[in-house]
């Protein structure tokens, strides 16, 4: 006899099916059977998860995470990174190739998939390198990564700085269906930059780095995906010129997509004052003006996901002075907080396109089951707490690192329960949350 669960009386929003209610949902091995009302009394089930008062989702989808396997474990594994974003809500993360060494063949990517199973958390899913070693220099073997699993190509943490490279990375791309996944980052026009260039860091004398180093490398990489016809993602968007050159590049039927970051939409070079480094980023934290680009172009559908671009450190990387710790923030335990407040709580955003964005686009984008509730569909799913305030605690992540901008912050939003192919991942735990401080 099949197992059977039933999430019950729960609000079901599932924006890829224009469904926006109080529903139950039926899931037998593994997958959605049924949406309906008043399921409750209709059969036996392994478990009934009361949702009243709570938020049904498809299961939620980062697609930009590091998860530091192989090479640099002491800051994270895929089975902490697994089990922090099931935590965060997530049933399926993709993992960027900078690891050590790069994730840049089929034995590579083989390895991720087989240490996410082993996790049994969220799914995880490879992203190989575009070229061998991320240097740049010489394509990696595409097709032997997508037999090894992966779903798109990058060489995140560093841009493919010659555009006939990238040219013939986007047409191999292209033969497998696959998504290129761009940092868009010109190195010459990025210098030693380490924040934002503009005001703020004139005033503290730090080095800058400008918004057309991001957009001279965006312009010509939708140059190339028009002449290729290949898809490209741009990765964490942090700019309104960026913003403007993906929303008029859609406009003319070009194959493009960007996602942006909370930290990108939430927080200003105005932050660095302070000369943490958890502020420290790449990009980096940009103007006021970047910050009202990317809001509006996430309302206006320019933008397609949101992503954590979750970047672990230890302490020890971070605790030193601003212009020499590594870039990069922890997100993954602080997107839905940080989205829900700032997106649906303070500026309106209706809540079915921040699921959208946070679980239709990026399934979409690197072609993987996920993003619906449909019958027949993969059981991952998310159950959201959307009222409970709370302060975001560090020290409770399921992450081995801390480097996050935003502790302390008051918000509301959390996983009350994660479900990856019927099975519970995450549970909340049953205890009072404290209140948002005042």
């Amino acid at each position: 006899m099949s197992e059977r669960l039933l999430i019950e009386g729960g609000r079901v929003v599932d924006p890829a099916r224009g469904v926006d209610g109080r529903l139950d949902v039926l899931i037998e091995d593994g997958q959605i059977r049924a949406l309906a009302p008043g399921l409750g009394g209709k059969g036996e089930y392994a478990r009934v998860i009361d949702a009243r008062g709570l938020v049904v989702t498809p299961g939620l989808v980062d697609m930009h995470v590091h998860l530091r396997e192989p090479g640099n474990e002491e800051e994270e594994t895929i089975a902490s990174g697994a089990a922090a974003a099931a935590a965060g809500g997530f049933t399926s993360v993709a993992a960027m190739p900078n690891t050590d060494p790069a994730v840049d063949n089929e034995a590579a990517c083989e390895f991720q998939v087989n240490q996410g199973r082993r996790a049994a958390k969220a799914r995880v899913y490879p992203i190989g390198a575009i070229t061998k070693g991320r240097r740049g220099e010489e394509l990696a073997e595409m097709g032997g990564m997508v037999r090894g699993g992966a779903v798109g190509f990058s060489d995140d943490g560093s841009p493919v700085r010659n555009a006939e490279v990238m040219r013939r990375g986007l047409l191999y791309a292209k033969m497998f269906d696959k998504v290129v996944i761009d940092h868009a980052e010109d190195p010459d026009l990025a210098g030693k930059g380490v924040m934002h260039a503009g005001l703020v860091s004139m005033i503290l004398g730090l080095s800058g780095k400008s918004s057309a180093s991001e957009e001279v490398m965006v312009a010509r990489d939708i140059t190339l995906a028009e002449i290729t016809g290949a898809r490209l993602h741009i990765a964490h968007v942090s700019t309104e010129g960026s913003v403007e050159l993906v929303r008029g590049a859609k406009a003319r039927g070009i194959k493009v997509t960007c996602e942006a970051t909370p930290h990108h939409f939430s927080l200003t070079d105005e932050a660095v004052r302070s000369f943490d480094p958890n502020f420290k980023k790449n990009p980096p934290l940009r103007t006021g003006d970047d910050v009202q680009a990317i809001l509006d172009g996430l309302k206006d559908g320019t933008v397609d996901a949101i992503a954590s671009d979750h970047a672990p450190h230890s302490r020890e990387a971070k605790e030193v002075e601003f212009q020499d710790a590594p870039n990069g923030v922890t997100g993954l335990e602080t997107m839905v907080p940080v989205s829900y407040t700032r997106l649906v709580e303070e500026r309106g955003l209706p809540l079915a396109r921040l699921v959208e964005l946070l679980s239709v686009g990026p399934a979409k984008i690197l072609g993987i089951a996920g993003g619906s509730l449909a019958p027949g569909a993969p059981a991952d799913v998310t159950v959201l707490d959307l009222e409970t305030a709370h302060a975001i605690d560090v020290e409770t992540f399921r992450s081995k690192s801390r480097n996050c901008p935003f502790r302390g912050w008051p918000v509301r939003g959390r996983a009350a329960f994660t479900l990856v192919g019927g099975r519970v991942v995450h549970e909340l735990a049953a205890v009072a949350a404290p209140s948002a401080p005042q």
